[in-house]
């Protein structure tokens, strides 16, 4: 039976569509070229002088198709950012924008550098948004790649944290979900509750529908998440999650 489903198994069948998605996890934050060029000016922004932001603008310009940063780069601007521990708008600049590379990258001595950073920004300045909402994605990807179970829970409190600012938040809703859902030992009724929370503010966010469907499996419900298959086919048939729901029902009916 489905309800049997432990959490590894659970993961693979998710892992497979949850590329489709932009989530707070690294296989949904895989950034193409263009928004590497988008991050690399982040980071070039961060320069004092101005002509050396137009000398970096040029320079990615002309190198667009590279979308690695160097080791020196990088190490540059950890030490910068080191250096002015007070100011917020590095912290946080740096902090998101070394995350979000990091993330690509599935490099983990780099997200902890950003860990320690977007840290730093959050103590200077404990209501931003962004850097909240940093913090809990980063820590979701090294609980859902490292089997560090005890970040879920870390990431929960931060996106908690987030709703009290924007309670309509969506995604941040969503989020929560996913980690009761894959957490060590599971929780589906946990991640029922949230994800149709999600559902009540946005009733067509495909996202929240695919994670219930699971949630409902994960449960033993087949009922309900044929119900909820439904409607995410309703809203869009071509949907690429459908055909790996459809045979995870058929291997609950066996």
């Amino acid at each position: 039976m489905i309800a049997a489903m432990n959490n590894k198994v659970l993961v693979l069948s998710i892992i497979a569509v949850i590329i489709s998605f932009i989530g707070g996890f690294i296989l949904a934050n895989g950034l193409n070229r263009s928004e590497m060029d988008k991050l690399r000016a982040e980071i070039a922004s961060l320069q004092k002088s101005p002509k050396t932001n137009r000398e970096t603008a040029d320079s990615n310009q002309n190198n667009s198709d590279d979308i690695s940063l160097s080791d020196q780069e990088i190490k540059e601007k950890i030490a910068e950012a080191d250096r002015s521990p007070k100011d917020f708008e590095f912290q946080k600049k740096l902090g998101v924008s070394l995350y979000k590379y990091a993330a690509m990258k599935r490099d983990n001595a780099l997200l902890t550098e950003a860990e320690r950073i977007l840290n730093r920004a959050n103590q200077l300045t404990a209501d931003d948004y962004e850097v909240i909402v940093a913090l809990g994605n980063l820590n979701f990807d090294l609980g859902f790649f490292n089997d560090q179970y005890d970040r879920f829970e870390k990431a929960r409190k931060y996106y908690e944290s987030a709703l009290t600012r924007k309670p309509d938040d969506v995604e941040v809703r969503t989020e929560i979900g996913m980690t009761y859902l894959l957490q060590n030992p599971s929780d589906a009724k946990k991640a029922i509750s949230e994800l149709q929370k999600s559902l009540e503010k946005d009733p067509q966010h495909e996202k929240s529908l695919y994670f219930l469907t699971q949630a409902f499996l994960k449960e033993g419900n087949e009922t309900e998440a044929e119900k909820t298959l439904g409607k995410l086919k309703e809203i869009n048939p071509q949907a690429p999650q459908l055909e790996e729901i459809r045979n995870q029902l058929k291997q609950g009916n066996k």
